[in-house]
């Protein structure tokens, strides 16, 4: 067995990162998408483009594409995928100083098709997969230092023992200081046929400060916990604060313990909507740590309405654009491609 970490230099020696706010801490699966391209001659098979992808992954290089500190924590395969995700988070500037390898499994592979309106479907190989052999173990002591988010999606929930390390690091990062972010992205044929995931991603969500969830994981809830409105109940019970529903181009749905709202989104035309919610989740958590918003001060940032509407429409900006290209991170969209829509779309 092999376990080493894997270092980008180019990121950690950066001397500019401390003046981007405090790191933002993306932690689980990280993956290879192929995505089928159709035949362009009659009677051929289609082919699969290899992308880079992985739910939280796509949430680090999001927030570095927009300028932001990113760092990705989880565990790659020592093999020819492991070593193209580590090439690509090197060249989008994610900061993986606490990834490690592992040669006890391969990286997990997604297959991804898509309809006529972008929308996706997948096939998963996973597991095994070397992102579910990550331990609590495996978080190095300065993990957490400077962290001022720590995000996580519920595929690292779906092993008992993944699931563990994932849990522990939404508290180590709670203990340093950090804001927990969750988006549910259920995918549930990830799990076990024999496994029921709502007591541990509700388990999860109760340890998360700001939650994001789409409206077909709201209505997963609501079917487990007796409707919409005592699904949103039962989340305030835990440490969350915030919850935000999205629906693909319909407005974005805000609660907070005190209020809700609705934010409009951005008119676009999408041709692959493979990572729209994480690039959405990552421009929010970008701006978060650019308005160097903590655990500390979230629920005052919350009360400033403007300041908050304003960060989910760039959030909003960042994933309407990340479905204009295909793939995932390729997808992900600059700073400039975000003010300039934004702009455009007053």
């Amino acid at each position: 067995m092999s376990v080493a970490p894997v270092v980008s230099d180019s990121v950690t020696s950066n001397p500019s990162s401390s003046s981007r706010g405090g790191a933002i801490l993306c932690f689980g699966e990280a993956l290879i998408d192929f995505l089928a391209r159709p035949s362009k001659v009659a009677g051929e098979p289609r082919h699969f483009v290899e992308y880079a992808g992985g739910a939280p992954a796509n949430v680090a290089v999001a927030a570095a594409r927009l300028g932001g500190n990113a760092r990705f924590v989880g565990m790659l395969g020592e093999d020819m995928f492991g070593d193209f995700l580590a090439e690509q988070f090197q060249h989008y500037g994610v900061d993986t100083r606490h990834v490690v390898r592992t040669d006890r499994a391969k990286t997990a592979l997604a297959f991804v098709s898509l309809d006529g309106h972008g929308e996706r479907s997948f096939s998963f190989y996973r597991p095994p997969a070397a992102d579910l052999l990550f331990r609590d173990s495996d978080f190095s002591v300065d993990s957490f230092v400077d962290a001022g988010v720590f995000h996580v999606c519920s595929n690292s929930l779906t092993e008992e023992a993944i699931a563990a390390a994932t849990l522990a690091g939404m508290r180590r990062a709670r203990t340093a200081g950090a804001l927990v972010s969750m988006d549910m992205n259920l995918r549930p044929s990830l799990w076990p046929s024999d496994v029921d995931p709502a007591p541990r991603l509700l388990a999860a969500l109760l340890e998360a400060d700001l939650i994001k969830l789409c409206q077909s994981e709201l209505d997963f809830l609501a079917r487990h916990l007796g409707g919409e409105r005592n699904a949103l109940q039962r989340l305030w019970v835990g440490y969350a604060t915030c919850v935000l529903i999205t629906d693909g181009a319909t407005p974005i749905r805000w609660h907070t313990r005190t209020r809700s709202g609705e934010v409009a989104t951005f008119k676009i035309a999408p041709a692959d909507t493979t990572g729209a919610g994480d690039a959405f989740v990552g421009g929010l958590l970008h701006r978060l740590a650019a308005l160097k918003v903590d655990a500390a001060n979230f629920t005052d940032f919350l009360e400033r309405e403007s300041d908050f509407v304003d960060a989910l429409r760039y959030a909003a900006a960042v994933g309407a654009l990340a479905t204009t290209r295909h793939g995932a991170f390729a997808a992900m969209p600059s700073a400039d491609e975000v003010e300039r829509l934004m702009q455009e779309q007053a």
